[in-house]
């Protein structure tokens, strides 16, 4: 059943004139009126009573009537869902994102993506680096907020932001009231770190730079999230390196301090390399210019 003849039907219905329905479609009155006999024969019935001065709905009429109303009203509704669909302003965004980036701003990005475009469903997931670059390239994900790796070819990245690290000690401990330490002097701690299988890349940075300092640390746990970390280092099974934005989780019973180094954990938007789809490029736009409002690159200190 094609549109054009329901809304024929409907202006005829409505006005209850074949003329007057034809001036209101700004077409003639013959071709109004053989659409509308079109219709009864596409439909076997009859929908319309004529007479040369009026023109009454059947009962068939009256139905069909109120169902085209409906009709016309979804057919503008899936008309507009698939514009905002095409305009990247309807759909939905699957994003991972690594525990830290809490206390990196994505709160404040999801909010931004939200009012920008409050018909798409954001649907999150925390994993690691490596499980999210994994989840990419099997098309689970749209994008993801990762420490920076190395990526493979079917994964682009973007930098976002750097910042320096910083020890994380038991509030309990002999320095946890200082502002500042020597690397040196936690040669004997016990350390947790992030785990190596979790990012490599972060194992080897805080690593090598215990081994800058002149000792090999104890690693005696690793664990899969800074915030982790953070949590064993306040119940005092020992202290570890991690970046600067664990300051802002404020977790009970812990104390970070600065330390002179220039190492830095940069954090990274990555997405699949063939993703061109229209909300996935305006998903990327808004997150860059997020970022870059907030100047890329800005290092954060311990207090």
């Amino acid at each position: 059943m094609e549109l054009r003849l329901l809304r024929y039907f409907i202006a005829v219905a409505e006005e209850r004139h074949f003329s007057r329905a034809a001036q209101r479609l700004h077409i003639s009155q013959p071709p109004l009126s053989y659409a509308i006999r079109q219709l009864e024969d596409q439909l076997g019935v009859r929908l319309l009573e004529r007479s040369s001065r009026h023109v009454a709905l059947t009962p068939a009429g009256q139905v069909l009537y109120g169902q085209a109303l409906a009709l016309l009203r979804q057919a503008e509704e899936v008309g507009l869902l698939v514009q905002r669909v095409d305009a990247g302003l309807q759909g939905r965004c699957r994003i991972g994102f690594v525990g830290s980036m809490l206390y990196r701003g994505l709160p404040d990005v999801l909010a931004a993506l939200r009012a920008a475009m409050p018909g798409v469903e954001q649907v999150l997931q925390e994993l690691n680096s490596n499980d999210q670059i994994e989840a990419l390239r099997r098309g689970e994900l749209d994008l993801g907020f990762v420490h920076a790796n190395p990526l493979p070819p079917e994964v682009r990245g973007l930098d976002l932001m750097a910042e320096p690290f910083v020890v994380c000690l038991p509030q309990s401990h002999p320095m946890a009231g200082r502002r500042k330490v020597d690397l040196r002097e936690l040669a004997k701690e016990d350390f947790i770190f992030f785990a190596r299988e979790a990012s490599p890349s972060y194992y080897e940075t805080v690593l090598s730079l215990c081994v800058g300092a002149g000792f090999y640390p104890a690693v005696r746990h690793e664990v899969r999230h800074w915030l982790s970390v953070c949590a064993l280092v306040s119940q005092g099974l020992g202290v570890s390196i991690v970046p600067a934005c664990m300051i802002r989780s404020r977790l009970a019973g812990t104390r970070f301090l600065n330390f002179d180094h220039e190492a830095r954990s940069r954090s990274q938007l990555i997405w699949p390399a063939q993703q061109a789809t229209p909300l996935a490029a305006r998903t990327l736009e808004i997150v860059r210019r997020h970022f870059a409002s907030l100047g890329i690159g800005a290092d954060a200190e311990a207090e």
